[in-house]
């Protein structure tokens, strides 16, 4: 079975799907009719261990892994408000990590300028 999907107005390549569709949050079967397509979601804690894995392995493709766009996967149509709900709350763990890593930073540095 093959479906051709009509992706213009959501401006993404057009895909064709063999087979049956699961929605990668859930694991439920969907037609391909009601895909929501949209990038992986991806756990902070995935982030930094990727990072910190290929920044010790290969420092050179680091920027292919910060930059460069992931291939869209299907999502149930239910799934829509729960992965927003997820992504969000991946944001503000990684947005808590970096606050925490720049006051283990600047906290000394304030510290002995005072002093």
């Amino acid at each position: 079975m093959s479906i051709q999907l009509d992706n213009v107005a959501l401006n993404q390549p057009s895909t064709q799907v063999n087979g049956e569709l699961r929605c990668a949050l859930t694991g439920k079967v969907i037609s391909a009719d009601e895909a929501y397509w949209a990038p992986p979601l991806i756990t902070a804690g995935d982030l930094l261990r990727t990072l910190a894995v290929t920044a010790v392995r290969t420092p050179s493709n680091l920027g292919h892994i910060l930059f460069d766009e992931q291939s869209n996967v299907p999502y149930s149509p239910d799934a829509r408000q729960e992965l927003g709900s997820r992504r969000s709350m991946e944001q503000l763990k990684l947005l808590f990590f970096l606050l925490l890593v720049a006051a283990v930073i600047f906290a000394p540095i304030v510290y002995l300028s005072m002093g």
